[in-house]
């Protein structure tokens, strides 16, 4: 009875469920064909390249940095390789734990890294630890942690470290310039990064390199003008004496008084940039470039050199000091000592500010200004250094007597010691000014004629009497060799005006005078009065150390005639 029935039922169904499961199957299988023929044919394009935009990335190959070397060729500033660690906060882990290992490699807390990616999750990159020795690569690696990788790149190294780092500048943490050379030649020396196609996989990883787009170019390398070994002595010494004075600040330019090439550029305090720290900016500027000081007795020579020009004084005539003091309107002009009746050489030589005051006012104010602005002051120097600036000549329609008066000894005037380095050049090479460059040439420039060569040879003589005995600076002198130059000493402006006890210390000298090869300018800024602050005292000795090995180092025939001019007369005979 029961299979009876059974057979009944089955019999007696309906049909149009059969066909319904039936056209249910093909519909499935029509549509399944169908979709089948959309995504291999008509829609294959469209999903390749969406599965390539999350698999498929184009990565940027960093670029060699070029090296700085100076100019025998000594590394200055080079790129080595390093890792940085990173990690893709939507796919790495979120939990501390998972860092323990990679905590201990890149010595950094397991908190701290959970915290650096739990704040980026709408991120898919972050830095997890930059510039980190190449050598931990294969061990980041190995962990396999989801979302975590390593990407090559180099970092910067400074082998003289704070003896050229105002000079050659540093870079930030992504290879870019910043200060000095580095920022003054970024585009030149950073080169250009290249491009890699990569597959990665979902957590961000490298799987593999499919196609090399752009090979990196390298940057180009840079040969500046200075010499390492004359770098050192310069700020071993400008160290020694800011430090013996107690002083505020110092800096040091020496030059090639032809070519305009800088051989040393220092400063004191100076900083690490291989090891920056916040602070060290106030540091960071060349001051022998950026910082204005007023010359104070280093610009009497070119007003003498001005006078001579005008034909209306020569080296013997005589200017009556007026007991070392001189009354100009309502203001007065004065010398430490009454040097009675002078020439013009005795005025340069006893550093008078009433006899040189005495000069410039018997000359057109107008005059004054075209020469000094001839000289370069008011002026950049060429060198295209980052932030050098170009000082300060006023106007002569400003002046009144008494600013007249008080130029002629460095007062109402601002410039660089870069500035006076190149003057004083100027005054050396036989009258030309040149640009200055700190970068190594091969041919020498010619430069603008300012002075004929009478002119600057009997300023040449005057400076050469102030290092003697009758002079201002005997401890500028170097044995064996005949040396020239200039002190001064000038008052610090203060929120009230000229201070009393603060000081800048200077000396601006040349050598050898009978073969002019090399000039230097040295400035101690503030240095303790306790001590000595005239520039005879603080700044010339310096000038001596720096110069002497110079000359040694550069082989430099000496050229002392064993008895050095007391007075320019003695001198002069073939010039008359």
């Amino acid at each position: 009875m029961t299979q009876k029935n059974n057979n009944e039922m089955t019999n007696n169904s309906p049909a149009w469920r059969y066909y319904m499961v039936i056209a249910a199957m093909s519909c499935v299988a029509v549509f399944l064909s169908y979709r089948a023929l959309t995504i291999q044919v008509m829609e294959n394009d469209f999903l390749k390249n969406e599965g390539d935009a999350r698999h498929l990335r184009t990565i940027l190959l960093p670029a060699h940095r070029g090296m700085i070397s100076d100019r025998n060729g000594e590394v200055l500033a080079i790129s080595s390789p390093v890792v940085s660690v990173w990690a893709n906060p939507q796919a790495a882990p979120k939990e501390p734990s998972k860092y323990k290992e990679l905590a201990e490699l890149i010595e950094i807390s397991e908190k701290n890294i959970s915290q650096m990616i739990a704040g980026k999750q709408d991120k898919e990159f972050v830095y997890l630890r930059r510039q980190m020795n190449p050598t931990i690569e294969d061990n980041v690696r190995a962990l396999k942690i989801p979302g975590i990788s390593v990407v090559r790149e180099f970092k910067r190294y400074y082998p003289a470290a704070e003896v050229t780092s105002q000079l050659v500048g540093f870079t930030d943490i992504d290879d870019k310039g910043i200060e000095g050379v580095e920022l003054q030649l970024d585009d030149f020396l950073k080169g250009k990064p290249g491009q890699d196609r990569v597959v990665k996989d979902r957590m961000g990883r490298i799987i593999d390199s499919i196609d090399l787009l752009e090979i990196p170019e390298s940057g180009k390398n840079v040969e500046l003008s200075i010499d390492k070994r004359l770098q050192y002595i310069a700020y071993r010494e400008l160290k020694k004496q800011v430090q013996a004075h107690n002083a505020a600040t110092g800096s040091l330019v020496l030059m090639n008084v032809h070519t305009g090439e800088i051989l040393a550029m220092v400063n004191e305090p100076s900083y690490n940039p291989n090891r920056i720290t916040k602070s060290d900016a106030p540091n960071f500027r060349n001051r022998a470039m950026t910082d204005l000081i007023e010359p104070g007795s280093t610009i009497k020579p070119f007003i003498a050199a001005t006078a001579l020009k005008s034909g209306m004084f020569s080296s013997h005539t005589l200017i009556e000091t007026n007991s070392g003091v001189l009354k100009v309107g309502k203001n007065y002009v004065k010398d430490t000592h009454d040097y009675g009746d002078l020439d013009l050489a005795g005025v340069i030589a006893k550093s008078s500010n009433v006899g040189i005051s005495l000069v410039a006012l018997q000359l057109s104010k107008e005059m004054i200004w075209e020469s000094l602005s001839d000289f370069g002051f008011g002026e950049l120097t060429g060198s295209q250094f980052p932030g050098e600036r170009k000082g300060m000549l006023p106007f002569f329609g400003e002046w009144d007597e008494f600013e007249q008066a008080t130029l002629a000894f460095g007062y109402g005037i601002s410039v660089t010691p870069l500035q006076l380095a190149q003057a004083y050049a100027m005054i050396a090479n036989g009258g030309y000014l040149k640009p200055v460059t700190l970068l190594k040439r091969d041919t020498t420039p010619k430069g603008k004629q300012i002075l004929s060569e009478e002119v600057t040879h009997e300023i040449m003589l005057m400076l050469e009497s102030v290092v003697t005995r009758e002079g201002t600076a005997l401890q500028a002198d170097i044995p064996g060799y005949r040396v020239a130059g200039k002190t001064g000493t000038a008052k610090k402006i203060g929120k009230h005006g000229y201070m009393d006890k603060n000081y800048l210390a200077m000396f601006a000298g040349v050598a050898p005078v009978s073969n002019p090869q090399l000039v230097a300018v040295v400035v101690i800024d503030d240095p303790d009065i306790k001590t000595g602050y005239y520039g005879g005292v603080v700044a010339a000795p310096v000038f001596s150390r720096v110069v002497s090995e110079a000359l040694r180092l550069l082989d430099i025939a000496p050229d002392d005639v064993h008895e050095k001019p007391l007075r320019i007369a003695q001198a002069e005979g073939s010039m008359h």
